[in-house]
């Protein structure tokens, strides 16, 4: 394993993200960045990469001699990832530590399965391995799109009953203005 492997976790991270009118961080590709400009870069708060790293979900690349942490473009894109996963996916940090698993162990197998030590069947045995985390990740994509399914199934409903509710009280609106027009004519 790569040393990021992630622990469970369900909760969500500290709310708070980079302030809006702070200059845009600028830097040579490569060059390691402190949490702060790390966090700004990413759009999130240094509070939300600490938590992250508490749980085991990233790892930075490296520490100054004073101990402030250094992310690479690496530990960035495993953020970046991270986001994804909550954002587009709705993916909880149990649901995305597993996933961060699986992706690191997709990279060994890569490592692996190109080696030219590799035999035939221990290539086998990778590709079958490989093919049991992407099953495993559709699952939990499923699910999460059976809840959401549910979900928008329960707005639905919700919705018609408040059109119905409209429509009856334009309904009993205009009988109303009827007979106070009867009544008056």
């Amino acid at each position: 394993m790569t040393g990021r492997s992630p622990g469970p976790r369900s909760q969500a991270p500290p709310a708070g993200g980079a302030a809006a009118d702070v200059t845009p961080v600028t830097r040579p590709p490569g060059e390691l960045l402190s949490i702060g400009a790390a966090a700004q870069l990413l759009g999130i708060s240094e509070r939300a990469l600490r938590y992250y790293q508490q749980l085991g979900l990233v790892t930075p690349c490296g520490t100054t001699p004073g101990g402030m942490r250094r992310y690479s473009d690496e530990d960035l894109a495993r953020v970046a990832r991270i986001r994804e996963l909550q954002s587009l996916l709705g993916l909880n940090l149990d649901e995305i530590a597993v996933v961060l698993r699986n992706d690191d162990r997709a990279a060994e197998i890569k490592q692996l399965y190109h080696d030219e030590r590799t035999g035939a069947d221990k290539r086998t045995e990778l590709v079958r391995e490989s093919l049991r985390m992407q099953e495993q990740l559709r699952a939990t994509v499923e699910a999460k799109r059976a809840s959401l399914d549910q979900f928008l199934a329960s707005v639905d409903e919700r919705i018609a009953r408040l059109e119905g509710a409209l429509e009856r009280e334009a309904g009993s609106t205009s009988r109303a203005t009827d007979r106070t027009h009867q009544q008056t004519g």
